[in-house]
């Protein structure tokens, strides 16, 4: 009676979990109201796991296999990496690790027969288990599972000669292209938040002492980004990574060491990569310093159209908690549609990966590309830029363009906003009050109100007047008004524009500056702006054309350490500045904003003195607004100074590799 007993148990136990699963994973990953459910989630897995443990040999005599119980500890995994991307907490993200390492090293989806169901599984769990090493750095990891996928697919194509692998093969040429990508600077310091690195001795007094009239938490951030064939695995693109990894603490407590056998009380060998069901969660324990402080949490949307993305900010920025910041990451170009964009060229695999449900889908996945080009009066088809941002073709056919009136209504709460884009400038445009009250007398348009602010078809995107027909009346003629208007429109910027928070804007050049030309292509490399805030040192050596692989680790090191001094002095600046605007002061004291703005002042210097001499639109150099402190201009000694010092130190110590690199005439230190 005992042996029919238990398997039933089990099974309904499995059957109740599941059905929790289901409901989980259709949860969106935004939003705080959503965490309740969980924890009833895990509870059920939970006493699933301890109730094959507790009777694993009446279990195993009654048909149980190896691969449901490996099957129930990847959905364990898959949970709390949900939760990771819910919560941005990594201690969710530690477990769900111990758990995929677990499968993987007692091989609970390796079997014997050639079973093609067991094989699916297979593959699945080791393209999650990518993604999850992958967030984490474990780059070891990362190489060993990616030629193991390799190897899984290319022994099931010839294996299973009727069933199609293409989608997995796609899988692997993601991480492939990834991989290529962003390994170059694997040995040196992490891309995450680190005291040990990050933590100048010179100038944490100034910044401990530094107090602003009014002081914001970072405590939520939206990462996006959209790019035709941008290098991405599943649904994660290269600049959303690298801004995920910049926005997050590097646990820095003793690192996780696997022991496979160890003794017990009696002396006897214990051996885990056997069916024994222990898996130590209290590993997560070593891995973390219970002293950093929490991740800000990060919703990562995947293609979003434009109204799911309005949605997300709208949620975040109701539940931001006060006296709290929300920073806003968007990647997207300008430009609508290019000539030759096929569903296959363009969205093949991201369309095919995103079927294999590596992770719960964050927004809709598009079938099809459609080339929106723009056709001039000779019939030539052109690339049409206007003054937003273009999300990619939208699946109900409307208008998928992001305006920088969109972005107005959220200025009711402090925006911390970093535009990555072709069209960047585009947010430099908008109607303030002011210009809308000279507008009105430069059109002479009487009015005794004026209109909410809206998106507009027009080139001008938006309404400020409720009586439009007059105001397009005045707009259409060549009067000396109209260009007077023109004018006064190119000086306008979003920033006098809020609703109630002065927003902090840091927006990309127009065009990325690079030695070699292969470089510029956003589609191989990702973007130049996003590095330089990610990883400075790797996108100087990217912008002067040093190739990385044939330096040794000192050089690194040395101008690393030119970096850190050059920041510690900028610290000191920006604490004791008396220009400094409340816009910066107030979000100085958090470590990421703080470090983002460092390295956006050396990302500015750099493109300043190695970009085109003739840029006379600056079109290579990035902009902030409100201004910085002019003491940390491009032209400043303080931070000129220090982007010589780095150059020259690259040219002492690789002079065969940096031919190329020649200090800018009339800087410096210049010769």
């Amino acid at each position: 009676m005992d042996n029919d007993v238990i398997p039933k148990t089990f099974r309904a136990l499995i059957e109740t979990a599941d059905r929790k699963f289901a409901r989980a994973r259709d949860i969106p990953v935004y939003g705080r109201e959503s965490n309740h459910y969980f924890p009833k989630v895990f509870k059920s897995y939970m006493r699933v796991w301890k109730y094959q443990q507790d009777h694993r040999s009446n279990l195993l005599q009654t048909g149980l296999q190896r691969w449901e119980i490996g099957e129930i500890a990847s959905r364990i995994g898959q949970l709390y990496f949900s939760q990771y991307m819910r919560t941005s907490e990594a201690r969710f993200l530690l477990k769900s690790y111990i758990f995929y390492e677990a499968i993987l090293n007692r091989g609970y989806f390796e079997g014997k027969d050639r079973d093609r169901g067991l094989r699916f599984k297979e593959l699945r769990f080791c393209a999650r288990f990518l993604l999850v090493s992958l967030i984490l750095s474990r780059w070891e990891m990362v190489r060993f599972l990616a030629e193991r996928f390799k190897a899984l697919v290319d022994d099931s194509t010839a294996t299973f000669r009727e069933t199609n692998f293409k989608e997995w093969k796609l899988v692997g040429q993601e991480i492939a292209r990834f991989l290529k990508v962003d390994t170059a600077f694997i040995n040196t310091k992490p891309l995450r938040y680190c005291a040990a690195f990050e933590s100048y001795p010179a100038s944490l007094p100034y910044v401990a002492r530094f107090h602003a009239k009014k002081v914001l938490k970072f405590g939520d951030a939206l990462l996006t980004s959209y790019n035709r064939n941008e290098v991405k695995y599943a649904e994660l693109t290269l600049d959303t990574f690298r801004m995920l990894q910049c926005l997050e603490y590097e646990p820095s407590g003793s690192f996780y060491q696997k022991h496979q056998v160890g003794p017990c009380e009696d002396g006897a060998l214990v051996d885990h990569s056997v069916t024994s069901g222990l898996i130590d969660i209290n590993l997560v324990a070593d891995m973390m310093d219970p002293t950093l402080p929490a991740n800000p949490r990060k919703a990562i949307l995947y293609r979003p159209s434009v109204t799911q993305l309005i949605a997300v900010v709208a949620t975040i920025s109701e539940e931001l908690p006060p006296d709290s910041i929300m920073l806003m990451y968007l990647s997207a170009s300008g430009k609508f549609g290019h000539s030759g964009d096929t569903p296959i060229s363009s969205s093949g695999s991201s369309r095919k990966s995103s079927k294999l449900n590596i992770v719960s889908h964050t927004s809709h996945e598009q079938n099809y590309f459609t080339s929106n080009n723009h056709v001039n009066g000779n019939g030539n088809s052109s690339h049409h830029l206007d003054n937003c941002l273009w999300l990619g073709p939208s699946r109900n056919g409307g208008s998928n363009n992001l305006y920088p009136a969109d972005i107005i209504p959220f200025t009711r709460r402090p925006l911390f906003l970093i535009i990555d884009s072709d069209n960047s400038h585009a947010f430099k445009a908008g109607w303030s009050f002011s210009f809308g009250l000279d507008c009105i007398e430069l059109l002479n348009v009487k009015t005794t109100k004026i209109g909410s602010l809206s998106p507009s078809d027009r080139d001008y995107s938006w309404n400020l007047l409720d009586h439009k027909a007059p105001f397009d009346k005045k707009m259409k003629n060549g009067s000396k008004n109209n260009e007077k208007l023109k004018n006064k429109w190119s000086d306008v910027v979003l920033h006098g524009a809020e609703r109630g928070e002065p927003a902090a804007l840091l927006l990309s050049p127009l065009r990325p500056t690079m030695k070699n030309e292969t470089d510029t292509d956003l589609t191989q490399n990702g973007s130049q702006f996003t590095l330089f805030l990610a990883s400075p040192l790797h996108a100087f050596c990217q912008l002067v054309g040093l190739a990385t692989s044939n330096n040794d680790e000192d050089v690194y090191n040395d101008a690393d350490s030119i970096i850190s001094s050059a920041f510690s002095e900028w610290e000191v600046i920006l604490c004791t500045s008396t220009s400094l605007d409340l816009v910066w002061a107030q979000v100085l004291s958090d470590h990421f904003l703080r470090r983002l703005i460092l390295r956006f002042i050396f990302c500015r210097s750099a493109l300043a003195l190695f970009g085109p001499r003739d840029d006379i639109n600056d079109e290579h150099v990035p902009v902030c607004l409100p201004e910085l402190p002019h003491s940390l201009s491009p032209s400043s000694e303080a931070v000129q100074s220090a982007i010589i010092r780095l150059a020259d130190h690259f040219k002492k110590s690789c002079p065969c590799d940096v031919s190329l690199l020649l200090i800018p005439k009339g800087c410096i230190g210049a010769a």
